[in-house]
């Protein structure tokens, strides 16, 4: 890509008004999406998958941050908005953040998946659009305005897949893994989108089918839901539908490592009545790789380093749950304090330290449906009716922002309703850390923008951009930094053994 030249004229005359005193750089001018970035406070790239195929990406300012005498505000513009499958966005996924020190890399990797069977790649910029005479406002017909980004730019589609894509995870900037309906997990190199190996999962048993169903062979349910790496590169996890079980898999030689059955005292404390499914929904590993959580579809279950159930998570009142999530809070220097985040139906955001289980206790059942597991204590809650927020929190995204003052940050939330709206919360770290360790729960988090998008949203990711560099654009990443799958396909028995 050419360099532009710089034009000395208008640097001249912006110079001259800094001389003048007449430049107020504290303000931020409204400029239709596209901001000062050496003024600005933080920005954040939000992009939101639809069932109606839409992907859209937003650009969210925060203003007023440092400022002690004005409430934080935030100022979107849309910086993409098209149809980028045939049906409905399932789910998406974004490389780790490039290196800010580094000039050869200034790009996100943004992966989509549908239910057409397709992925699409995506390279955005890392940057925000700066305010200069190469990138004047966009002409809008509504009343969002618009920041078109021109360094964004589509990489290619990936067509490997037989069915709807269920799941996307970088584990590196090189290396993308992708989970179907088709019972596949396929790891494709970025550099020129090709698929170096596959892993099948085995097809679950068909039980409890009654005898007068109809469906045709092959048609009962099956795929992988979700799958967790290990901050080590070299296990994963993985849950699928119709078993109630989850499957461990080494990421060296692409094989099956064992399987773990969810016994009935676990799906019980989870309210998993025998007629229900019994299958994990999600799942996450602990940022150290300390834990892991499956949740299911009204609680959640942590499993320690030994695969043993340490507590489980029953929000009160009862109510579905969407999306999981580890945060990593910085106590001091080196101690980090790791919470789990988990959405709801009811509009919610629950903030839970699994490391201090309450004691066992009844939660309203008979005496021989007392619980056996744990459960975790809840810290913090963000959202709900007091928020105004009353719809299901389909996804969400928690971010940190730079300190504004010594020994003062605050974490960004992002959270999508089923609705189309996209909220963004202010959450002071310090808040966070004292409801944790006051171990009573605390209503947390102020709304600082919402957004409509029109659409019914499905699945959302969000980054805090990078102040812009001279190169600008990321080129293909080198594909070394990822050390497994020795060949070039790796398969498990097909067969439906439960092990």
């Amino acid at each position: 890509m050419a360099k532009r030249k710089r034009d000395t004229g208008t640097n001249a005359k912006s110079a001259s008004n800094t001389a003048d005193g007449k430049n107020e750089a504290s303000k931020v001018a409204k400029t239709n999406g596209h901001i000062d970035v050496k003024t600005a406070g933080p920005v954040i790239q939000i992009i939101a998958g639809s069932y109606e195929r839409v992907l859209h990406g937003i650009t969210a300012s925060i203003s007023d941050l440092t400022s002690s005498e004005a409430s934080p505000s935030v100022q979107f513009a849309d910086s993409f908005l098209f149809n980028a499958h045939a049906s409905a966005v399932r789910c998406l996924a974004l490389s780790p953040m490039p290196d800010p020190n580094s000039s050869e890399a200034q790009g996100v990797y943004l992966a989509t998946g549908g239910s057409d069977e397709k992925i699409n790649v995506y390279n955005l910029s890392a940057s925000p659009v700066a305010l200069n005479d190469n990138n004047l406002p966009m002409p809008s017909l509504g009343n969002n305005p618009i920041s078109e980004n021109p360094r964004n730019r589509e990489l290619g589609t990936l067509l490997h897949h037989s069915s709807t894509i269920t799941a996307l995870h970088f584990p590196t900037r090189s290396k993308l893994l992708s989970a179907s309906e088709d019972n596949t997990i396929a790891v494709t190199r970025l550099k020129d989108l090709t698929v170096v190996s596959t892993i099948k999962a085995p097809r679950p048993k068909v039980q409890g089918q009654p005898s007068g169903d109809t469906a045709p062979p092959g048609a009962t349910p099956a795929g992988v839901n979700d799958f967790a790496v290990h901050p080590s590169l070299k296990l994963m996890l993985s849950v699928g539908r119709g078993e109630r079980c989850m499957r461990l898999w080494n990421l060296v030689t692409g094989k099956k490592a064992g399987v773990l059955n969810f016994g009935r005292d676990i799906l019980q404390s989870v309210k998993e009545a025998k007629a229900s499914s019994g299958e994990g929904r999600k799942i996450r590993w602990h940022p150290v790789g300390a834990e892991f959580s499956v949740a299911f579809e009204r609680g959640v279950v942590v499993f320690g380093e030994d695969s043993k159930a340490k507590c489980k998570v029953l929000p009160e009142p009862l109510t579905k749950v969407h999306q999981i999530s580890y945060v990593s809070i910085p106590v001091s220097a080196d101690e980090e304090l790791a919470l789990l985040a988990v959405s709801t139906e009811d509009g919610r955001v629950l903030f839970y330290d699994t490391d201090n289980p309450t004691s066992l206790t009844s939660t309203g059942g008979t005496n021989d449906e007392a619980p056996t597991i744990p459960s975790a204590t809840l810290c913090a809650t963000v959202g709900g009716k007091s928020a105004g927020v009353t719809g299901r929190v389909k996804d969400f995204e928690i971010l940190f922002l730079a300190p504004v003052r010594e020994n003062q940050q605050d974490l960004a939330m992002v959270t999508a309703s089923s609705d189309g709206t996209i909220r963004v919360f202010r959450l002071p770290v310090a808040d966070l850390l004292s409801a944790a360790k006051s171990k009573k729960p605390a209503h947390l988090g102020t709304v600082i923008g919402s957004y409509d998008t029109g659409n019914r949203i499905t699945c959302l990711k969000a980054f805090v951009m990078q102040p812009p560099s001279e190169n600008g654009v990321d080129p293909e990443a080198g594909d070394d930094d990822f050390e497994g799958f020795d060949g070039t396909k790796a398969e498990s028995e097909s067969g439906s053994e439960s092990d």
